[in-house]
């Protein structure tokens, strides 16, 4: 009986990122039997991009947004059958700040060979890019929604910086310029702030300066895909 596989397969970051992908990712793809996406009908998207002659019908799909638990006994039964099963989430890396983790767990606890494969991740980009510590780092996915608790989660993650090293996060792009307000208001001026703007894709930017520059000329981030990194000088 063949052996049941698992690869993580990536995805873009933007529309326009297809060339930061390794050519390694379409035989990958191509190798799977099942796949197990955050989204179906953008990773069918995605799929037919890379290889326009995917027979879509020909595969099993399972969607795992916020249904991971859900999808547990099919999972399982894949794994059983010796399926090669490819995860893949909605952008970057799966199990990454994405889904896709709860199913590496299942799939490690079986002693099933699980793949990663290396694409474009916004954390690892931004901190790449950003001159901050890139020796010690925390990621700490999204700030409280609350203006209040997220202005003392602001003063918190500033003062860790000092000790932990850069301080990494998100927030949902339409939240993005309210964040930066924030960050400029409550954070220490000299504090360094890398904004790193639609990755991979023909408006990339990626740039690092003091809270106190950043109040001179705050930027327009409504709705753009962002990371934010905070660390000191």
């Amino acid at each position: 009986m063949k052996k049941a596989k698992v690869i993580l397969i990536p995805t873009v970051l933007d529309e326009e990122g297809y060339a930061a992908l390794p050519t390694y990712v379409l035989p990958a793809i191509q190798s799977c039997t099942v796949f197990f996406v955050e989204e179906e009908k953008t990773a069918r998207r995605f799929f037919k991009k890379l290889w326009r002659e995917m027979v879509i019908d020909d595969y099993t799909w399972q969607g795992i947004h916020k249904a991971e638990a859900t999808v547990k006994q099919p999972f399982l039964a894949a794994l059983a059958a010796g399926e090669t099963i490819g995860i893949v989430s909605e952008a970057g890396c799966p199990g990454v700040a994405d889904p896709g983790q709860q199913l590496v767990a299942w799939a490690q606890a079986q002693g099933v060979t699980v793949q990663p494969l290396v694409g474009p991740n916004s954390i690892l980009l931004a901190l790449m890019a950003s001159g901050l510590n890139g020796q010690q780092f925390q990621f700490l996915g999204y700030l409280p929604i609350d203006p209040t608790e997220r202005r003392k989660k602001i003063k918190l993650v500033a003062a860790q910086s000092a000790a932990q090293g850069t301080q990494i996060f998100i927030e949902t792009p339409y939240r993005n310029n309210a964040l930066v307000k924030d960050l400029v208001e409550q954070g220490p001026p000299d504090l360094l702030l890398c904004i790193a703007v639609d990755l991979t894709g023909p408006a990339e930017s990626i740039r690092t300066q003091s809270l106190k520059n950043w109040k001179k000329d705050l930027p327009d981030l409504h709705k753009r895909p962002c990371i934010f990194l905070l660390g000191n000088p």
